[in-house]
């Protein structure tokens, strides 16, 4: 097995720390970006760098538990390409949480593929779907999507995941929302559908105000203001 280290760019010892892991142990692999490409993107770096027959992807802060990747290496023996974490609760504010299984809910119902609800980055992917993700190179992936994209028998495998015991997230609620704008308007037709509908029906209005301006001006030729039809109009 080895063990690969992406490092989004950090400002603090941590690749430091991590190189140091690296040198003395050749299972360790250390990768600094040049600079913060985002969450999705360093996890995709990472999956490109793997040499294994599957990839487990887990944060470093260890809110989920590495109890799971037995479970998960279990369901992969059993023919399983994608096997995914499915948080049953986390231990975090009542509102983020609200907003998050709303989110998880609305997109798998509104995307064009079935994408798993209540499920994060902790996972573990076959090699097959490893080399399709190398090969699609996507500059603004949201992996979840794009894995279950790729097809594969898949399951998830439920835990509860526990508060963070170390630093402070640099995960912004601005990244949160950033992150689900990425995954409806990729995996989602819905907003292009709701646009183009309500382009028609604009369009139409358009049409109509269109029409009664021209028979108003005839109907009205004393009183209509010069040059207010054509100001209309335009």
């Amino acid at each position: 097995f080895e063990i690969i280290f992406t490092d989004n760019c950090s400002t603090d010892k941590s690749f430091e720390i991590i190189e140091g892991f690296a040198s003395s142990d050749q299972r360790i692999k250390a990768f600094k970006l040049s600079r913060n490409f985002g969450y999705q993107r360093s996890i995709y770096y990472g999956y490109t760098q793997a040499n294994g027959l599957a990839a487990i992807q887990i944060d470093a802060d260890l809110q989920d538990p590495l109890e799971l990747i037995l479970p998960f290496l279990k369901r992969w023996e059993d023919g399983y390409k994608f096997v995914y974490g499915v948080r049953r609760s986390r231990q975090e504010g009542f509102f983020i949480s609200l907003i998050r299984r709303v989110f998880y809910r609305l997109l798998n119902k509104i995307s064009d593929v079935e994408i798993p609800i209540d499920a994060g980055e902790f996972r573990l992917i076959d090699r097959k779907i490893i080399d399709v993700l190398i090969l699609i190179q996507d500059h603004q992936p949201y992996l979840r999507g794009l894995i279950a994209s790729i097809g594969y028998k898949q399951c998830g495998i439920p835990y509860d995941r526990i508060k963070r015991q170390a630093g402070i997230s640099k995960f912004s609620v601005f990244s949160l929302f950033s992150l689900a704008f990425d995954a409806i308007t990729t995996y989602s037709t819905a907003p292009l559908r709701m646009m183009s509908i309500f382009g028609f029906f604009l369009s139409m209005f358009s049409i109509i105000t269109f029409i009664i301006y021209i028979f108003s001006s005839f109907y009205y030729r004393g009183t209509w203001p010069t040059g207010f039809t054509t100001l209309a109009l335009l």
